[in-house]
């Protein structure tokens, strides 16, 4: 049985002026990441495939060469039959959930108005080829695979690449294939980490660049995708994955606890908190948390992130509550009140669920919500990836010789105002002709 993890209990006038700020590594240890990953970008621009067989073999133990570093067609074939049916069927449930949600979306995006004889627009066009980042290696994670190549695949990408991490041996998890496969992936290489990133925004030998990189990763990944952004766009920086529970008096202490550890056992550097308006309920929940982890499946871990970045926070009022919540601004947001609808319309995060019977793991496998999702407060800004992240909007304009006489004056003022006469000149030739 593992050690119980006591979650510390706040109140909201006591906290210190810094705890929404999550974890904060140290500026020493920040720069060498800092460092690393630029001597590492550096070696893959440099010296292409050979470096990127030599970094494999350094951090993946995996001796690749330049035939093996792309994903074969046999190997996507093998992966089938190391696969049940049952994990297939969930896979395909997932594409299609999301692929659905995502269509969805698209068909309410396109506007077109024509008022006094100009014509405007909007119309989306895909971008050309991109990048998902798929983590792997110990672990396996199909289901990013499906949040990332699903809406590209939705907006009409025509080139979608995988870079994923292989194991030892040299091979790709084999569900990470299988997902690929249903997913319409063009692409799969066997490569992670920031030098994965550094392929993706550079180009190699064998991996063409892409004009644009999404996917979560490891604190390196992360810092590989900030440097490269300059060069190529990105989704959106992101870090530790995040769960924050919002909850009153009426809400179940032990599916809160259930909640929390679920976000807990993705790693030790996860953060999962409660913020709610009764005392009482704070310590059911740090009770069951204490009783829950200490015999749970992972529990080293999830007792690690607990001790570390677990938090509860009792507020005096809803309003309080609701100014922490946006304070914090969570990836995932949990609202387990008497009128969540009402309250989730107050609230900020990339990602809110209602009520009791909408947990993270819904969202995250059965929902066909994108779960890349915004970490660290940036939900204040960016939002969940979605089919719009690899889209341009286009803005087409037609407009008739009366609608441009009827605005013709206010250009004008405009031209003149910022010394730029010969912007009207061109309006004049047209309208005098």
């Amino acid at each position: 049985m593992q050690k119980q993890a006591q979650v510390k209990i706040w109140k909201a006038e006591a906290l210190p002026p810094d705890w929404f700020k999550r974890q904060k590594a140290d500026q020493k240890a920040a720069q060498q990441v800092e460092s690393d990953v630029k001597a590492i970008i550096s070696q893959v621009k440099e010296n292409g495939d050979k470096a990127l067989i030599e970094l494999t073999e350094k951090f993946d133990k995996a001796k690749l060469t330049t035939k093996t570093l792309r994903v074969k067609a046999e190997e996507i074939k093998e992966a089938y039959k190391k696969t049940n049916q049952k994990q297939v069927a969930a896979l395909k449930f997932m594409q299609e959930k999301v692929s659905a949600f995502q269509k969805q979306q698209l068909n309410q995006t396109e506007t077109k108005i024509t008022n006094d004889g100009i014509t405007v627009q909007t119309v989306l066009r895909p971008i050309e080829s991109v990048g998902c980042y798929v983590p792997g290696g110990q672990a396996a994670y199909p289901s990013t695979l499906v949040m990332t190549a699903v809406p590209a695949k939705v907006a009409g990408v025509p080139r979608i690449v995988v870079c994923s991490p292989s194991d030892a041996e040299g091979k790709v998890n084999p569900l990470v294939l299988v997902a690929a496969n249903i997913c319409g992936v063009d692409e799969v290489y066997k490569v992670g980490g920031a030098q994965a990133i550094a392929a993706l925004a550079y180009g190699t030998q064998t991996i063409k660049p892409v004009r644009k990189i999404v996917g979560p990763g490891s604190k390196y990944v992360t810092e590989a995708k900030i440097l490269v952004s300059k060069d190529v766009a990105i989704d959106m920086p992101a870090g530790p994955s995040e769960v924050l529970v919002f909850a009153d008096e009426t809400a179940d202490a032990r599916l809160i606890a259930y909640d929390m550890i679920s976000q807990a056992e993705h790693g030790g550097d996860s953060v999962a908190g409660l913020i709610t308006t009764s005392a009482t309920l704070a310590t059911q929940v740090q009770d069951n948390l204490s009783r829950l982890a200490a015999r749970a499946e992972r529990g080293e871990k999830i007792s690690e992130s607990l001790v570390k970045y677990g938090f509860i926070i009792v507020c005096k009022s809803i309003e309080e509550a609701v100014s922490l919540v946006n304070q914090f601004a969570p990836e995932h947001l949990e609202v387990m009140t008497a009128k969540p609808k009402d309250i989730a319309e107050k609230l900020t995060a990339g990602l809110i669920l209602i009520g009791t019977y909408s947990p993270v793991a819904l969202s995250d496998y059965g929902s066909g919500t994108n779960h890349v999702l915004p970490t660290g407060g940036f939900a204040q800004a960016f939002s969940g990836l979605s089919v719009f992240d690899f889209m341009r909007r286009v803005s087409i304009v037609e407009s008739s010789k009366q609608g441009l006489e009827k605005v013709k004056d206010n250009i004008k003022v405009m031209t003149e105002a910022e010394n730029l006469p010969n912007h009207y000149k061109a309006i004049v030739a047209r309208v005098e002709k």
